[in-house]
């Protein structure tokens, strides 16, 4: 036992001595430092931050009888006829305490809602291939509505829900649809939920509506228009208020002039958040998703997308946030067993890992439910792999973002964060190669200062402090390392909920601070690392 912990703290020094040698030795010599590799964070300052419920997901209006390549995928999953009473439903909202749920989606511009002012019937949405989007116009009934809130109010999300940006438009000559919005219909809506007492997060305008738009289009000086129309409102409803909603729009693919001109119309503090779409994966039916999510050089390519939103919000003076308002990887609902699988984890948490580097505040994962994209089972509600990664991400990073750099393959996807709630920070590794362990070693720029080396000196621990030493790791793997898994594994054990419904308990395994983090191959890494020193963190 003593020649056990002898050795601890002789790696310890030796791994102290390396730290206070600084990352510009690291970067030559890393290989030499016990066949390892190191990533290099640098945590004297945050390059970006999110907001503190950054992670958020969907749900939306699509009837079961939305069928893409001859699948129908979406069940009882809409809005509509979701059962809220579902135990499992319950608590895989509960557990993030508190999750951002934007309520929306494609149908939300066929949606009235069964109002006063509302003369037309209140019918669900009817499969019409002739129409717009596929469907007849739908409508929301006042008792879902109604029925909606007392589930929110049950497991506490912070909603966001999506208008009809359509009512009242008309065809221009160049395709798009013109005309002011006609907001009556809404504006009686967003009181009757006011009246309630309803909490609403944010109301965002629209559903893939700008640039050339999907299915139908908006100029971006309309779409502003009509935004400023949103935030007079709001402004009005909830004057009483002690908090007004945010503002949100236009809920669509990036396209960078229509962006830049909604956002110049809008400042400096009409709209609170922009929000952009992300299916960057193709169609769902394309065969070749998993070799897409597996080539580093393919992830990279959204990096231009989250660059170029933020020179725009930088440059334009205003008060506009950036937000992920849904993404789905591949479009059409997805693709079973790649978009519910495990291999998906590796898209998704690289998406949040990056979009977090560009400072990008909410990312809105489309779906809690339905399509083949669920965080949970469209059937069973069993949380697939997404939903544990989604919530290990929720609990582990906050929201001070590093910058991280890796030395070996670029296999290895590394980012880092200051720990939430806690000391030090948590860094999250994700390994692309089938064949490959890394042995990872962590280190920091913020060392290269004088008074970093001695701060970090002072606090080299006796004997009686080796505890203060150990990190906590999360490996996360697929069952039977198949990555096309709808199971997970957690430290190799299986992740399911119990009899009850319950989320399970996601346990790390203590890991002395010494050792290198054993990245297997296809596998996710969170490795919170108490002891680190991280001057932005404090």
């Amino acid at each position: 036992m003593a020649a056990g912990l002898l050795l601890k703290m002789v790696g310890f020094c030796v791994w102290a001595l390396f730290w206070l040698a600084g990352s510009a030795t690291v970067s030559t010599s890393t290989t030499a430092f016990a066949g390892g590799e190191v990533v290099v964070v640098d945590a004297r300052s945050a390059i970006a931050v999110t907001d503190d419920d950054f992670v958020c997901t969907t749900l939306d209006w699509w009837p079961p009888e939305k069928c893409d390549y001859g699948t129908c995928s979406w069940g009882l999953a809409s809005l509509l006829n979701l059962n809220l009473s579902n135990k499992i439903l319950m608590n895989a909202v509960k557990a993030f305490s508190p999750l951002k749920l934007r309520l929306g989606g494609t149908l939300q511009d066929m949606l009235i809602y069964d109002t006063s002012d509302s003369r037309l019937p209140c019918t669900p949405f009817v499969k019409n291939a002739s129409a717009m989007f596929g469907f007849s116009q739908g409508c929301l009934p006042l008792r879902r509505w109604d029925e909606l809130n007392a589930f929110f109010q049950k497991t506490g999300p912070k909603v966001i829900f999506g208008l009809n940006a359509l009512n009242g438009r008309v065809t221009m000559p160049d395709g798009s649809l013109g005309g002011p919005w006609n907001y009556t219909n809404a504006a009686s809506f967003i009181h009757y939920t006011v009246n309630k007492g309803y909490d609403i997060h944010g109301w965002e305008l629209g559903n893939e509506l700008s640039g050339s738009g999907v299915g139908a289009r908006i100029d971006a000086d309309q779409y502003a228009a009509d935004v400023i129309t949103l935030k007079h409102i709001i402004d009005s409803t909830y004057q009483s208020n002690p908090s007004k909603p945010l503002v949100i729009a236009p809920g669509g693919f990036f396209d960078a002039a229509w962006f830049t001109e909604l956002i110049s119309k809008t400042k400096p503090n009409q709209m609170d958040a922009i929000t952009h779409h992300i299916y960057n994966l193709g169609p769902g039916v394309d065969d070749h998703l998993v070799q897409k999510i597996l080539d580093p050089s393919y992830l990279n390519g959204e990096a231009s997308t989250f660059s170029n939103l933020q020179g725009i919000l930088k440059s334009a003076g205003t008060s506009t946030v950036a937000w992920v308002g849904e993404a789905g990887g591949a479009y059409n609902s997805g693709h079973h067993l790649v978009t519910d699988a495990f291999v998906f984890s590796f898209w998704y948490l690289d998406q949040l890992g990056m979009s977090a580097k560009y400072d990008t505040k909410t990312y809105c994962r489309q779906t809690l439910v339905g399509g083949n994209y669920g965080l949970l089972n469209t059937t069973t509600f069993e949380p697939n792999p997404d939903y544990y990664s989604a919530l290990l991400w929720h609990r582990l990073m906050g929201t001070k973002v590093l910058s991280t750099t890796f030395n070996g393959t670029n296999k290895i996807r590394a980012y880092a964060h200051c720990a939430k709630n806690s000391e030090g920070i948590t860094l999250l590794l994700i390994n692309l190669d089938g064949n490959n362990t890394n042995h990872i070693y962590v280190t920091s720029q913020g060392a290269q200062t004088q008074s970093a080396r001695k701060e970090m000196s002072d606090h080299i621990p006796g004997l009686g402090e080796a505890a203060e030493l150990t990190r906590q790791e999360y490996h996360l793997t697929p069952k039977d390392r198949n990555l096309q898994s709808q199971q997970t594994l957690l430290n190799g054990i299986v992740l399911a909920t119990d009899a009850n419904g319950d989320i399970p308990k996601l346990e790390p395994v203590q890991v002395v601070g010494t050792q290198p983090i054993t990245v297997g191959p296809y596998s996710i890494v969170f490795a919170h690392i108490p002891s680190f020193y991280a001057p932005a963190c404090s």
